[in-house]
């Protein structure tokens, strides 16, 4: 898969899947579920605020006719409420609405009903570069803070599954510095070799080509690493990029669409379900557009279990 356009073509030929948006008084939420309900993506229930949900469908001229819509005034108690849902399977996918992404999280990392699998979290974003002719994967911009190696290591494997669903199957795989060296002040780059160390020994499972470090400019342009002298399958080939922190990750995929207009997803891997995970400035098709690759991983997960029994997103 080499843009949204073809998802989008896609999953509109799998089953409409249900989605629990998770405080959804937001125009741009609003816009976003009634667009995968006209393009038979997905159907919505709306959880939080019934007054605040209606007046921000009026003022984008939507109906709440198609959508089944559960009051909840308060929105640790909407969070909830949506992530219930899911954890019972009463919807397939959870949506993050016009809520703080600490309080959404907190939701779904609740011990009782939550989505935890006992497999680590970790959120991805996936840019489509037109230029490229590629989607990028970049991990982990919005949950984990500053993970270890052992963080890293399932984060990177993570975003290694969600490529494979992708049609990515043998993903390459760059970690990221601020240089292509090794350098004992630098963590960051002592992380990136040990990375590509493992999966040189096959440590991961299913198959990547993992590099590292990194710089940016010579992760994903080839020129770059030409003109650096750095060789190798990932040298401005990366599929993936595994970010140091948080920080690094989500300054890079906001700069993204704020400098370069690029379109992105957000998902959150290692739930029970697929999690929608965006931004609450993001725009309807970003959202729209995300709410289509968590539908894509719930079709293929099925998918895969009647091959070979249970799996995890």
């Amino acid at each position: 898969m080499k843009d949204f356009e073809a998802l989008l073509r896609l999953v509109a030929k799998h089953p409409v899947r249900r989605v629990a948006v998770a405080v959804a008084q937001d125009p741009s939420v609003i816009q976003a579920v009634e667009e995968a309900r006209t393009r038979d993506i997905a159907e919505a229930v709306l959880v939080g605020d019934e007054r605040e949900i209606a007046e921000a469908a009026e003022s984008v001229g939507v109906s709440l006719d198609e959508f089944r819509v559960m009051h909840e005034a308060d929105p640790l108690g909407a969070v909830d409420r949506a992530v219930s849902m899911v954890s019972s399977g009463g919807a397939d996918i959870l949506m993050k609405g016009y809520t703080h992404t600490d309080d959404f999280l907190r939701g779904v990392l609740n011990k009782e009903h939550g989505l935890r699998t006992g497999s680590i979290m970790s959120h991805v974003f996936i840019a489509e570069f037109r230029e490229l002719d590629k989607l990028i994967f970049i991990t982990d911009g919005a949950m984990n803070i500053a993970p270890d190696l052992e963080q890293k290591s399932a984060i990177l494997l993570n975003a290694v599954h969600l490529a494979n669903i992708f049609g990515v199957m043998t993903p390459k795989v760059a970690v990221l510095g601020a240089v292509e060296l090794v350098n004992p002040a630098m963590p960051a780059t002592v992380d990136a070799a040990a990375l590509a160390k493992m999966a040189d020994r096959r440590q991961y499972v299913p198959a990547s080509t993992v590099g590292g470090p990194f710089a940016l400019d010579n992760a994903i342009s080839v020129a770059a690493a030409k003109h650096k002298k750095i060789t190798g399958p990932v040298a401005g080939e990366a599929d993936i990029l595994v970010v140091p922190n948080i920080e690094a990750g989500n300054m890079l995929a906001k700069s993204l669409v704020y400098f370069a207009h690029h379109r992105l997803i957000g998902l959150l891997m290692g739930a029970k379900a697929p999690v929608v995970l965006t931004s609450r400035a993001d725009t309807m098709e970003s959202k729209m557009l995300s709410i289509a690759g968590a539908v894509l991983m719930v079709n293929m997960k099925r998918a895969l279990q009647l091959k070979v029994g249970k799996v995890h997103y």
